[in-house]
Order: structure tokens, then sequence, then C-alpha cells
């Protein structure tokens, strides 16, 4: 099985089918929209610690880092219940690299 990377922040544009097969299920009622193909979940579906094998979350990797002490108190204090500062931090950093990436590519063509 061959699987292809894709990059989230700049998908390929639709083709002309995908767009008039979108504008037509946009058309749809829910009336109209078949589920019979769709097994209903079980209570065991919703229990914590159960989540669709087909999510794919983004890998990360745990590291020691030494950040600025005003920096990381800063989103500390930014954080709610001072809880997710590094998730906020992880944010940032791919905000930067994103702009960073959009620059270069303004610059290059």
């Amino acid at each position: 099985m061959i699987y292809y990377e894709l990059d989230l922040l700049n998908p390929p544009p639709l083709t002309a089918q995908q767009i008039a097969e979108l504008k037509a299920l946009d058309a749809l009622s829910d009336e109209d929209i078949d589920f019979s193909d769709i097994p209903p979940l079980s209570d065991e579906f919703f229990e914590k610690g159960i989540r669709n094998p087909h999510y794919l979350k983004a890998l990360k990797e745990q590291l020691t880092i030494r950040l600025d002490a005003d920096i990381l108190d800063w989103f500390r204090r930014h954080a709610k219940n001072g809880k997710g500062y590094q998730t906020d931090i992880n944010k940032a950093l791919r905000a930067y690299i994103v702009a960073q990436e959009k620059k270069a590519a303004r610059q290059a063509g």
C-alpha cells in the first residue's frame, strides 16, 4: 500500500468533478441522505479510551528543551488553569514555521 503525505496547510485544489459532487451533496436535505450503510454506534464507542482506529494523530516526540524563564512563565500564565501551555508553545512554533514557509514561497516565486 502506498501512502502519500498531504500538506494540510496547502492542500491541492479541488477538481471540477469534486466541486460538482460537493455542490450536489450540499443540495441534499437531511431526509434525502441514505444512512443505511452506517452501523449504529454502541455505548462502548463513547466510553473513555475508545477511539476511532482510523484517526491519525500527529506524532509527537518527547524532548528536553531550555526556554527563557520569562517565555515559559508567559505561556503558563496564559494557559487555562495552568494546563495546556506545552500545546500552546507547540501551536506558536507551528504558526512561526508556517509564516516562514509562506515568506520563503513568496520570495521564491
